[in-house]
């Protein structure tokens, strides 16, 4: 099954400030604050829930379809995209724009500051589900506001079978619109803060919103997730990893794996065990997109963690 991955493209510049920010932030000059700080440790990586989603799919034998707007700077993503076999056919670039950027500076007490400029993102309702053709399933991740809605609404009049993923976007929308995301998709993935937040906008608790979908899934870090689907509670452990390096993307990797499980017609247990090893193979490396896996070491390893083999593929 192709998967139609509709989302962000972006370039996360990650920057260590090897001090901690309170010395160098006066409290009572908070209202005219103008500081500097010297970051020898950069690194720039390739990023967005689409690149990522896509990325770890394509790594696993599924196929992924990424659908997303990028700016005039894109030229080196797209090279890695090529390195890597992700399609680049729905990939838009919109003249006289940046790719969605993220820079991130962290000091030694792991405090952030980021500053994130949407650039091409915005225009992400350029794209349609309709110019994709040989899709037999979607997800909609973070993205521009308009793009997402309309995305959404073009899986459900299309008919292809769709996660609603509203990640960082969700703050975007009201409770009426996120309501309307639920009903037209089949499935929901959040995390768990994310799914108090949605019970909190809609008026609804997550049990209730789960009987509107074929499934809801909510993710909870090393206690695992939990998958809601046809009246029961797939509990899904989580995976030991190596180490734990950079939990970045690890959510991402994991809605590849619900893909790549719904593609090859697995069993909820199933599907969330690949989703959860594939988080625990990404949260090893820094980094969004530089844990390679392959298709058979990737079943091998699952044999080994979970005592049985995946079938199919």
């Amino acid at each position: 099954m192709t998967a139609l991955i509709c989302g962000s493209f972006a370039f996360d510049t990650i920057m260590v400030f090897p001090d901690k920010f309170g010395r160098h932030i006066l409290p009572d000059r908070l209202h005219i604050l103008n500081v500097s700080f010297m970051v020898p440790s950069m690194r720039r990586e390739f990023g967005g829930c689409a690149g990522n989603i896509a990325y770890n799919l394509n790594a696993i034998g599924g196929r992924a379809l990424p659908m997303g707007t990028v700016g005039e700077d894109f030229l080196p993503y797209a090279q890695w995209m090529d390195r890597h076999g992700i399609a680049r056919t729905h990939v838009v670039e919109v003249p006289g724009t940046y790719t969605a950027q993220a820079f991130i500076t962290t000091d030694l007490d792991d405090n952030q500051i980021t500053a994130f400029h949407p650039g091409a993102m915005a225009e992400s309702h350029r794209n349609r589900v309709a110019d994709a053709a040989g899709v037999t399933l979607g997800i909609v991740s973070p993205d521009g506001r308009q793009g997402m809605i309309d995305h959404a609404r073009q899986f459900a009049e299309a008919g292809i079978p769709f996660i609603f993923d509203p990640g960082q976007g969700l703050p975007m929308f009201d409770g009426p619109e996120l309501l309307s995301f639920i009903d037209q998709a089949d499935y929901v993935c959040v995390n768990d803060y994310e799914a108090g937040l949605l019970a909190v906008r809609t008026g609804l608790d997550v049990a209730a919103l789960a009987d509107r979908v074929r499934a809801f899934i909510v993710t909870k870090g090393a206690e695992g997730s939990e998958i809601r689907a046809s009246g029961r509670i797939h509990h899904i452990p989580a995976v030991r990893a190596e180490r734990i390096s950079d939990p970045t993307g690890c959510g991402d990797a994991y809605r590849a794996g619900l893909l790549f499980g719904l593609g090859q017609g697995f069993d909820w247990e199933t599907t969330g065990r690949v989703a959860a090893l594939l988080g625990a193979l990404k949260i090893a490396h820094a980094g969004t997109q530089n844990h390679a896996v392959d298709p058979e070491t990737f079943r091998a390893r699952f044999a080994d963690v979970f005592g049985y083999r995946l079938n199919g593929g």
